[in-house]
């Protein structure tokens, strides 16, 4: 596993645009300031592309790689046409696959389960979209929480509604594929849950 994602802070800015149909995304690291991953939708097809400015925005499928500066692929999130609710598969940078999660058909504020590649439950997501808190739970275990508000180093990045961090909890292990998982859901909250 890449070294960066045993990090347990991550400042995420979102790239903003007034006719943008891709979702893309910068990671920092708020020790230094520097962009540590890239979240792209490199391969957006002409049709997808149409609909993301319709009323079926939230049905296209999508297909978002999260990679370092220097285009090493660490994470691939891909989902089909989605028409109720949404399964995104999860891959690591050989297109193992690593997990996935599921959306919650009837949830007030948004959830999804997230599973591994052998179909066990790891955890879940609960939160209140509008106030946009996250958290990630096992259980009664808080795994990771994305808040909008944040007042370390680095709040300079917290000058508009776009940008967010993520904290993972010291007790996730170092290289443990839900730090993955976790990472790729918090890139799809906006895909899946919000549009």
């Amino acid at each position: 596993m890449t070294s960066i994602l045993n990090n347990n802070l991550f400042l995420i800015k979102e790239h903003v645009g007034i006719f943008k149909a891709a979702n893309n995304y910068d990671v920092y690291d708020p020790e230094t300031g520097n962009i540590i991953m890239e979240c792209r939708e490199p391969n957006l097809g002409f049709f997808t592309k149409m609909l993301r400015f319709s009323d079926y925005k939230t049905m296209t499928p999508f297909d978002v790689q999260i990679r370092t500066p220097n285009d090493q692929r660490i994470i691939r999130i891909q989902r089909g046409i989605s028409l109720f609710v949404s399964k995104v598969t999860v891959t690591d940078s050989e297109s193992n696959t690593i997990g996935y999660f599921q959306q919650k058909l009837f949830s007030i504020g948004g959830k999804f389960d997230l599973f591994d590649n052998q179909d066990n439950l790891v955890c879940q997501l609960k939160g209140n979209w509008v106030g946009w808190n996250f958290r990630f739970m096992d259980g009664d275990q808080e795994l990771a929480h994305i808040s909008k508000e944040w007042g370390g180093i680095g709040k300079e990045f917290f000058t508009s509604a776009d940008n967010y961090v993520l904290e993972i909890s010291q007790d996730v292990p170092d290289d443990h594929p839900v730090r993955k998982l976790i990472l790729a859901a918090v890139m799809c909250i906006d895909m899946v849950l919000k549009e």
